[in-house]
């Protein structure tokens, strides 16, 4: 009797262990090493007594699909409404699956450029980031000219320029190489997990990939610093600065998107504070948007891999106008 009684509280123990931590089922997937990653990733300080919990100010993930039947979804694999204030996601679809962002990757470029960079340092274009496509979308930068991180900033933002992003992560990380393992480890901090980045620029690789989620929780931090929300939200710039021949250069960047352009209007009550677009054959076409409601509530409104420009606004116009007001 007395062995029985031993082996039971032991069993019951095991259960317990087994239930909570999910051992019976094998590993979970993307976990974070608690004791070792927290102040690696920079969710606590060094030395910190407490913090709050993570998702106090987040919208929490849902695992199905919400409000598709009642906008034209189909035209668009993935997307999501999240309300900042309230904590609501109010449309979601395929919000957890893995995309390929294009250029809406240039939201955590920036973000990471600014936290790890200086906004007045010159950094000088290398033959490297210039090389692009043809078809590649660019700030028209040569070889040798001198901008200011805060330059390169609005014609990675507006223009999308693959070179201006390049460029940064050269300037700002020493290579690209190391830029990117800062740029991880920045998704990281900001619980978005489910995230690889590659390349700076977005530019197509089968190892850079996101989720509309892991995206809503990376522009939301990029909207809370100063800096980054003025870039998102300029509609055009000029920029002067030193060219490779030592004279000066001035050139004229027009935001990409259509909203900050005027070639597209949101629906009555939405206004649209900063945007970023992406466009690649095998991502689609791509925008992530924040902005308010006629009640003063700050959204984040993303469409991911919409079969055209034109569905690409459809839609997002939809759900704002279904789903944000």
């Amino acid at each position: 009797m007395r062995c029985i009684n031993k082996i039971i509280p032991a069993l019951l123990l095991c259960l317990i262990i087994t239930t909570l931590t999910g051992c019976g089922n094998g590993e979970i997937s993307n976990k974070y090493e608690i004791y070792s990653d927290t102040q690696s990733y920079g969710i606590v300080s060094a030395g910190s007594s407490g913090a709050a919990f993570f998702a106090d100010d987040k919208c929490i993930p849902l695992k199905k699909n919400r409000g598709v039947k009642k906008v034209d979804s189909k035209v668009a694999e993935g997307g999501g409404l999240f309300n900042i204030d309230t904590g609501e996601i109010k449309y979601a679809k395929n919000i957890n699956e893995r995309m390929f962002p294009a250029s809406t990757t240039k939201i955590l470029t920036a973000y990471t450029a600014i936290k790890h960079g200086n906004l007045s340092e010159e950094i000088t274009v290398s033959e490297n980031a210039v090389k692009q496509d043809a078809d590649s979308s660019v700030c028209n930068l040569a070889a040798g000219d001198v901008l200011t991180l805060e330059d390169l900033l609005y014609g990675l933002m507006l223009r999308s320029g693959n070179d201006a992003a390049v460029a940064i992560a050269e300037g700002v990380g020493g290579s690209t190489e190391n830029f990117m393992q800062l740029m991880n480890q920045e998704a990281k901090a900001l619980g978005a997990t489910n995230s690889h980045f590659v390349t700076p620029n977005g530019l197509h690789d089968d190892n850079h990939y996101t989720t509309v989620y892991d995206m809503y929780l990376i522009t939301s931090a990029a909207v809370k610093d100063e800096t980054l929300l003025k870039v998102m939200s300029t509609q055009s710039v000029d920029v002067k600065y030193k060219g490779a021949d030592g004279g000066e250069r001035q050139q004229t960047w027009l935001n990409t998107c259509q909203y900050l352009s005027g070639k597209s209007e949101a629906p009555e009550g939405i206004t649209v504070i900063g945007a970023k677009t992406g466009t690649t054959g095998p991502a689609g076409y791509c925008l992530v948007t924040y902005g308010t409601n006629s009640m003063g509530e700050h959204l984040i409104n993303i469409v991911y891999k919409a079969d055209s420009r034109w569905n690409l606004y459809y839609l997002m116009n939809q759900v704002y106008d279904v789903f944000g007001n």
